[in-house]
């Protein structure tokens, strides 16, 4: 996979807990193109390699900039983003890469954003701000001061089609969600990012009001440990060598290969990115991402090896 070298040009504190950090080529090149709602691969520190939504203007090329979360269930990457990483630090990125992109051409489109989950929304409500187009955003936190990018969005042009909801707030202030579905004009398209709990609550009024799945986009920014589900172990075969490998209950399949000089790249190890996506010849993958939609894992074609398993006693890997 090519990377490009990034300089860190600002580290700001946008909320409690919240950093924005700005990157620009080292050469002063123009970077990448990018589109609402993408994200790059940062690599933070040898083997630690984490996904951050792009959060600037679509139009600027000469930085990117990202909103990082202090995770108290950090497995490493917010950590070493708040603690380590320091403006004139050089890093690793990925060009720009979206699974989370606006469908242009409708009447309107519905913003939803819960916490640091705002990072690819806000990139959303600038970039339909600029095209004229329809929308309203909705952005829940648990409080002003918790709030990233605030006076950013208060003081933008746009600020008027934007709602905040405080946990801390008053009742009346706070997200009714069955009133803004219902508020929304006809074939509206909803957006919503944030943590599983907040994504799986707005999903499901939406769809419990009508709202079809064509209409519906999410992206998770962080998953939620899938406790309490079985992990049997399996094998997997590598389709052009034959060899096959023992997946113990406690290791993944990325692990295990490894482990033996087969390297699948990787990023978020939750399921969430794609970066592994690996095709099955033979087998049926047990599931365990938030990537794919139902009707994919349902094809039994592909699958995620950071955190998928197998529903069979063997997976045979196109490899």
């Amino acid at each position: 996979m090519s990377h490009i070298t990034v300089v860190v040009t600002r580290k700001s504190i946008e909320a409690i807990d919240i950093v924005s950090v700005e990157l620009a080529s080292v050469d002063g090149r123009p970077l990448p193109p990018f589109s609402a709602g993408s994200h790059i691969d940062v690599h933070i520190a040898d083997g630690l390699v984490r996904q951050y939504s792009l959060c600037n203007d679509p139009s600027e090329t000469h930085r990117y900039l990202i909103g990082v979360l202090r995770d108290p269930s950090s497995r490493g990457g917010s950590i070493a983003v708040h603690d380590r990483v320091k403006e004139g630090d050089t890093l690793r990125i990925s060009a720009p890469k979206n699974h989370f992109a606006l469908e242009h051409g409708h009447a309107h489109a519905l913003l939803l954003a819960g916490g640091i989950g705002v990072t690819p929304v806000l990139c959303m409500a600038e970039r339909l701000a600029v095209a004229g187009a329809g929308f309203s955003m909705h952005y829940c936190t648990r409080s002003p001061e918790r709030t990233a990018f605030l006076d950013r969005i208060r003081k933008a042009a746009f600020a008027d089609r934007v709602q905040f909801h405080f946990d801390t707030g008053a009742p009346d202030q706070k997200l009714d969600l069955p009133a803004v579905l219902a508020s929304s004009p006809a074939g509206a398209h909803l957006y919503v990012c944030g943590p599983k709990g907040f994504i799986d609550f707005v999903m499901a009024g939406a769809r419990a009001a009508g709202w079809s799945e064509e209409r519906l986009h999410l992206e998770y920014f962080g998953a939620a440990l899938q406790e309490g589900l079985p992990s049997d172990a399996f094998e997997v075969q590598i389709a052009s060598t034959g060899e096959r490998f023992a997946i113990p209950a406690q290791r993944t399949v990325t692990e295990v290969l490894a482990a033996h000089g087969i390297e699948i790249p990787i990023s978020c190890e939750q399921g969430i990115c794609g970066t592994c996506i690996t095709r099955v010849l033979e087998g049926v993958p047990d599931h365990r991402d938030m990537y794919f939609t139902e009707a994919e894992k349902a094809g039994n074609n592909q699958f995620t090896p950071c955190c998928s398993r197998a529903r069979s006693p063997l997976l045979v890997l196109d490899i």
